[in-house]
């Protein structure tokens, strides 16, 4: 099976093992590509992202297995920045001076509380209800334009190769008990969200994990965000977001249906040391058809 994954975790960040049990798996499977992405570290506590003092470790890891595995897979080096403003981002100085391969963008934290603890959104749900509650005084529209307008000023001012999981927020609405997901000012947001992505130089990720890990309905983002990603013609990649060896490819054949159904041609995937457009179908990457 001709795949490629280009965002995963290991046991860096908040992944199950160590960074050759991924490359081995990925070389079973089949893979052409396959790129490490740990959370980066951020300023502050924070149980899933790498801790700080590992960070030239694990930077030195991957180039080691990138060596070891380079007549078997293409093995890239890469992180998962969260964009804060004014503290981190894909174009951070401590980011842009590891040579990484690509970057993938992502928001997980919004504002902060009174005592300075940013307001992680896609954790557990009590925590969520408390930073909509404290934060943003019970509004939920208000957040979601929040989470998106952190998002289109990431793709303006901090802007990544991939942009993470465009539209997670709705892990806290997967019964659409907080607001309806297609409601007018939601439907504005994404489409003003979507012009940023399509005058900038971004990949938005297909991102699988929510529906192979029960969480979701819909893949990052949904189809009807993917239906308007399609119509502007702006280029995609699918990904797993796998935390365990086992979830590299997970729910891809049944995403990749999906994506032919919604009208794409090809996935952009990272080969040779740069972005390229392949063709797929529900068996893999057709990469016959690359270069």
């Amino acid at each position: 099976m001709n795949w490629s994954n280009l965002h995963s975790h290991c046991n860096y960040c908040d992944g199950r093992f160590e960074p050759e049990r991924y490359a081995q798996r990925a070389f079973e499977l089949g893979l052409i590509s396959y790129g490490f992405s740990s959370h980066a570290p951020l300023p502050f506590k924070c149980e899933w992202a790498m801790n700080a003092l590992n960070l030239n470790a694990y930077i030195s890891e991957i180039d080691s297995l990138k060596e070891k595995y380079k007549d078997d897979i293409q093995l890239y080096k890469s992180l998962e920045v969260d964009y804060i403003p004014e503290v981190m981002g894909p174009n951070h100085p401590m980011i842009m001076a590891l040579n990484l391969d690509y970057t993938i963008g992502s928001i997980h934290f919004i504002d902060t509380f009174s005592d300075g603890t940013p307001w992680e959104i896609d954790g557990k749900h009590s925590l969520f209800l408390k930073g909509l509650n404290e934060i943003f005084d019970g509004d939920l529209k208000k957040v979601i334009k929040r989470y998106f307008e952190l998002t289109r000023q990431m793709i303006r001012e901090d802007c990544p190769d991939i942009i993470g999981h465009l539209d997670k927020i709705n892990i806290q609405n997967i019964d659409n008990k907080f607001y309806k997901r297609y409601s007018s000012w939601y439907q504005i947001e994404i489409l003003y969200t979507l012009e940023e992505i399509a005058a900038s130089n971004a990949i938005v990720e297909v991102n699988s994990r929510g529906l192979y890990t029960n969480k979701s309905f819909y893949t990052y983002p949904d189809n009807w965000v993917l239906k308007n990603i399609c119509a502007m013609g702006i280029p995609i990649t699918l990904n797993s977001d796998c935390h365990h060896p086992e979830e590299i490819i997970n729910g891809f054949e049944k995403v990749a249906y999906m994506l032919q159904e919604i009208g794409f041609k090809h996935l952009m995937t990272y080969l040779d040391n740069k972005w390229v457009p392949v063709a797929f179908d529900t068996h893999g990457l057709k990469i016959f058809e690359y270069g």
